[in-house]
């Protein structure tokens, strides 16, 4: 069998993730379902957050089937799942079924984010070994990027069309996507790398990797939860913007549903920016200093944010914010290559994305409990500015950690660092 292009693949793993990634366009979905069904904010919220759990818990259970059975099976299930949750959901508004809706975009739909979202990620760190962050930035800024066609697309449909219509060609269109990046991608021959590069993989093992370790030792470190509370506090300030991003904008700043749906549709495009931005980046400055740098700069954004009303510099404090979020996501892998090796990077990675689990239920969720209760978004962002100063400080002991371990590690045999 003739070797496969590793661009080829990458540009595989973007079509998933694209497809994919059309859920972070949900909100423009919120006022038209109220509109056409009568259905709350919250009610309207409820299945974004059921797929964002469900993605979650999906990748901690399947992370190992994922290694198992290899990234084209398990993309192929996630295109079945995705594509009928989709189609699922147009059936749900046609037949203004509430509970269909919940099933089929929040529990089905869920489950083709789940197994669509991991597969591709780990998959391509193996191909791009020589380009760890870049490889991981490009592996999900497909699913960062999604809401940028989705957005625009989904609005213009269900202003000439219908919402049921809308999600039946979403559907079908994520399927055909899916599938051909399904067909096309596989993991790299065992031992495989780019010419001229083994020594240097090796060098730059010896140099960034703290431990090879498996997935019950890894969750086992200090570490491994240091890092879940950042990516917990990183996603639940991110979704919250996310989930609200286009009434919040309306309300805030007096901007149309369409000037609405067009922010919705640039922050998808700094979404995927900052991923494969940031996490280009990380390689240069250093996976930790760049999370450090995310809490850092939406710290301020989120205390700036309630005072401003142009509509412009709101929309940039907003597209900051996403590329944080952004770029936190597509660290990740890379961070988990730097922290616990390579040996088990998919199912590590999948019990670190349960902090997105529980951040889809707490982000929204709240955002839209305290709109509902005070009428204003103004609490919310100093909510979330509060838990961004624990992200701050817990993101500097995980800095301090990772020094002690690499101090320890000079003198200590290997096998000892899997208790660390």
């Amino acid at each position: 069998m003739a070797e496969k292009n590793r661009w080829l693949i990458a540009l595989s793993a973007i079509a998933i993730h694209l497809s994919i990634g059309s859920v972070y366009a949900y909100s423009v979905y919120q006022l038209p379902l109220y509109n056409a069904l009568g259905w709350e904010k919250t009610d309207v919220s409820l299945a974004f957050t059921i797929a964002i759990f469900i993605l979650g818990i999906a990748a901690a259970f399947f992370g190992r089937f994922v290694e198992k059975r290899g990234p084209r099976i398990s993309a192929l299930i996630a295109a079945t799942f995705f594509g009928v949750g989709t189609i699922g959901a147009g059936f749900a508004v046609q037949n203004s079924s509430y509970l269909l809706f919940l099933l089929f975009y929040g529990v089905i739909g869920g489950l083709g984010l789940g197994f669509g979202y991991i597969a591709p990620v780990s998959t391509l760190v193996k191909w791009f070994p020589d380009r760890r962050g870049l490889a991981t930035g490009m592996a999900v800024m497909g699913f960062g990027a999604g809401s940028l066609i989705t957005s625009p697309v989904a609005g213009q449909l269900m202003a000439t069309t219908s919402i049921p219509l809308t999600f039946y060609i979403l559907g079908i269109t994520y399927l055909i996507l899916m599938i051909s990046g399904a067909l096309y991608i596989a993991k790299p021959p065992e031992g495989w790398a780019p010419k001229g590069m083994q020594e240097q993989k090796e060098e730059d093992k010896r140099r960034v990797d703290l431990a090879q370790l498996t997935a019950n030792e890894a969750v086992k470190t200090t570490r491994f939860w240091l890092l879940w509370i950042m990516m917990f506090i990183n996603i639940s300030a991110g979704i919250m913007i996310l989930s609200v991003a286009s009434p919040m904008s309306q309300e805030i700043t007096g901007a149309t549903a369409i000037v609405a749906a067009n922010i919705v549709g640039l922050m998808g495009l700094f979404n995927g920016l900052g991923r494969i931005g940031w996490a280009t980046g990380s390689d240069y400055m250093g996976r930790s200093n760049t999370y450090i740098a995310f809490f850092g700069i939406q710290l301020i954004t989120f205390f700036m944010l309630p005072f401003i009303t142009n509509v412009i510099l709101f929309s940039a404090l907003l597209f900051i914010i996403v590329s944080c979020y952004g770029g936190g996501f597509a660290c990740l892998p890379a961070f988990i290559g730097d922290l616990f090796g390579t040996k088990q990077l998919g199912a590590i990675h999948g019990y670190l994305l349960t902090s997105w689990s529980l951040a889809g239920v707490v982000g929204p969720m709240l955002v839209s409990y305290i709109y509902e209760t005070t009428l204003s978004y103004t609490t919310t962002f100093y909510i979330f500015a509060v838990m961004l100063v624990v992200a701050l400080f817990v993101s500097l002991l995980m800095k301090r950690n990772i020094k002690n371990v690499r101090e320890e590690k000079k003198g200590l045999p290997h096998s000892k660092l899997a208790t660390e």
